[in-house]
């Protein structure tokens, strides 16, 4: 939902995130807010871009590699955006699927393990 014009509060709500998170994003220049006194209000551009940054930390993405994509999008637009992306996310793709293997084998030795010390367990 791209709502124009929302408070503070509301981004917070709405992306479940601390105060302090969303003035540090807004610090760091990934989201910029029109500010009326001492009160911020984000733009539905500001609220696709808040979208972005969530979605790519869960991704894992640093918000370093999360600010330079949207700096791209701002200086190039959508299609130097989208592929500049693509690699990046592959590589990723590649990291999460190796940490999966190694948490899947983890997981399985400790299987066993527990299994082993339960048959000795009087």
């Amino acid at each position: 939902m791209l709502e124009a014009n929302q408070s503070f509060k509301q981004m917070c709500a709405q992306f479940d995130v601390t105060p302090r998170t969303l003035r540090y994003y807004e610090y760091i220049e990934l989201l910029k807010p029109e500010r009326v006194g001492r009160s911020r209000f984000y733009s539905a551009r500001d609220v696709a871009r808040m979208t972005l940054i969530m979605r790519g930390r869960r991704f894992g993405f640093s918000l370093e590699e999360l600010r330079r994509w949207l700096q791209i999008y701002d200086k190039d637009g959508s299609t130097a955006q989208m592929q500049a992306w693509v690699p990046i996310a592959q590589a990723k793709l590649t990291a999460l699927l190796k940490q999966q293997k190694e948490i899947s084998e983890t997981v399985s030795e400790l299987s066993k393990l527990i299994d082993t010390v339960k048959l000795e367990l009087p």
